[in-house]
């Protein structure tokens, strides 16, 4: 404890060595006076200078008396300064007030963690998870206001209970009797449950409960900070169920078949994890082979599901032997039945007589398809030959005359989402860019006829994010041996 004395003229008479210590040496040896300046004395908000007759020694020879007040004194020994804690006295005798004597005690530790614990409340008080603090009988002594909010209960209505008012009787006994006896045991827990709102909604939450000892050891808290996770395990979820239904859904696509006499390749690349567009080869009554590529209205889960309705459609009537327009004005009564307005498919739907060679074709509104010729030249479009499915019930679909196919000649069916694919200005790739790909990179085989468009088609557009899905079919003919 330090002590100082200075006679009714302000001189110093006596200070000692736990003065020296706490305040510098120099500032004990100069006049009490000088110290506001010269040394710095400031009010506790360490910025507010202390004026002379402010001073603890001035206002005690003064006759004033005060106890216990908190100053902050930096000096060229104490850069970083430190508080302390004055008490102040006048000196009387017989002829009067001769003086004044002050005693001070270092107060920094203890300002510096009074300064600390505020903190601490501030950001218990802001922080965005739920903060509970119970005795060691689980009894709920404190919680912030983001517990609050989230759970729905107010402090009041949960101060003198237990957490378990949060129980949603997902976790059974077992797994509270196991967290209670590793907390009474002085370990922390940690765990991801579902506690539930005062509403009665359930919510996902990530929970850390530390155990709090004394100096002694003694265990006298529980510190609870629990994170609500929900809307993270919602997307979780989310994400898992939409992988589990590309995987169902890239099932739907049927390998592109081994034909004498052909090159065919297709693929599907969804701009989400499921998209809308469908290809398939099915075998048709007599030998022959049926081509489709469909288009549902939008991408997503939801198309992906008008797209495995559709393709089941179309495997069971082209089963039944039917010719390419009556499969689609079957298919198209059934989806205007389960589709709601607003809602259709394109589809174009080929069939190649595998003896002949012969390409026949109808289209449901589908973006047209193109058969190249050896020398790159479009020998015919297959545009489309009917409204989109799904619309109108008694829709009306026309078979074009087949175009024989020969060797060197290319066929390529496709969807929207590749012509339309857009540049940062604007520009959509288009047909033609599809055409002069084909053109320049025809002695290619099928599989990287599909796989160059896709990626010359992403380049064009910068590889911004894709609007929509995009789906390829190549057929080649083969080229006959030489002889």
């Amino acid at each position: 404890m330090g002590v100082m004395v200075a006679d009714a003229d302000g001189k110093l008479l006596f200070f000692n060595a736990a003065a020296e210590k706490i305040l510098g040496g120099s500032a004990t040896k100069a006049n009490p006076a000088e110290w506001g300046g010269a040394y710095g004395w400031y009010l506790p908000d360490q910025n507010t200078l202390l004026a002379a007759g402010q001073l603890p020694l001035a206002r005690a020879i003064r006759g004033e008396e005060f106890s216990d007040e908190l100053i902050f004194v930096r000096s060229p020994q104490q850069p970083s300064g430190v508080f302390i804690s004055v008490s102040g006295r006048a000196v009387r005798s017989v002829m009067g007030l001769t003086g004044g004597v002050v005693i001070f005690h270092d107060a920094t530790e203890q300002q510096r963690s009074l300064q600390t614990n505020v903190l601490l409340t501030q950001v218990v008080e802001q922080i965005g998870d739920c903060v509970i603090l119970t005795d060691k009988q689980g009894v709920i002594q404190y919680v912030n206001p983001a517990f609050e909010s989230i759970t729905g209960y107010s402090r009041e209505e949960v101060l003198g209970k237990t957490p378990r008012i949060l129980n949603s009787g997902r976790q059974d006994a077992g797994f509270y009797r196991q967290l209670w006896s590793q907390i009474v045991a002085g370990r922390p827990f940690q765990g991801t449950f579902v506690n539930r709102k005062k509403t009665g909604e359930p919510y996902w939450v990530e929970q850390t409960i530390t155990p709090i000892h004394d100096e002694a050891g003694n265990l006298t808290y529980f510190f609870s900070v629990t994170h609500d996770v929900t809307e993270l395990r919602k997307s979780q979820e989310q994400d898992m169920q939409l992988r589990l239904a590309r995987e169902v859904q890239q099932r739907f696509y049927a390998a592109p078949p081994t034909m004498p006499g052909f090159d065919v390749a297709a693929a599907a690349y969804p701009a989400v994890e499921t998209g809308g567009d469908y290809f398939d080869f099915i075998a048709a009554p007599g030998g022959g082979l049926a081509i489709a590529v469909g288009d549902v209205e939008g991408h997503g889960f939801g198309s992906a599901l008008v797209m495995a309705l559709a393709r089941a459609y179309l495997r069971s009537f082209a089963a039944m032997g039917l010719e390419l327009e009556q499969i689609l004005a079957q298919v198209n009564r059934m989806l205007v039945k389960d589709l709601h307005d607003g809602c259709f498919v394109t589809l174009i739907l080929a069939g190649l007589d595998l003896q002949t060679n012969a390409l026949s074709y109808a289209s449901a509104g589908h973006v047209s398809g193109y058969v190249l010729r050896e020398s790159g030249e479009v020998e015919c479009v297959l545009d489309s030959t009917g409204p989109p499915l799904g619309l109108f019930p008694e829709s009306k679909f026309f078979r074009r005359p087949p175009v024989t196919l020969h060797p060197g000649e290319v066929v390529v069916l496709l969807t929207d989402g590749l012509t339309e694919s857009a540049a940062p200005d604007g520009t959509e790739f288009g047909a033609e860019r599809v055409l002069q790909y084909i053109r320049a990179h025809r002695e290619k085989s099928a599989q990287q006829l599909v796989e160059g468009l896709q990626q010359e088609a992403r380049a064009f557009c910068a590889n911004a994010l894709q609007d929509d899905d995009i789906t390829l079919v190549v057929l080649k003919v083969k080229q006959e041996p030489s002889r």
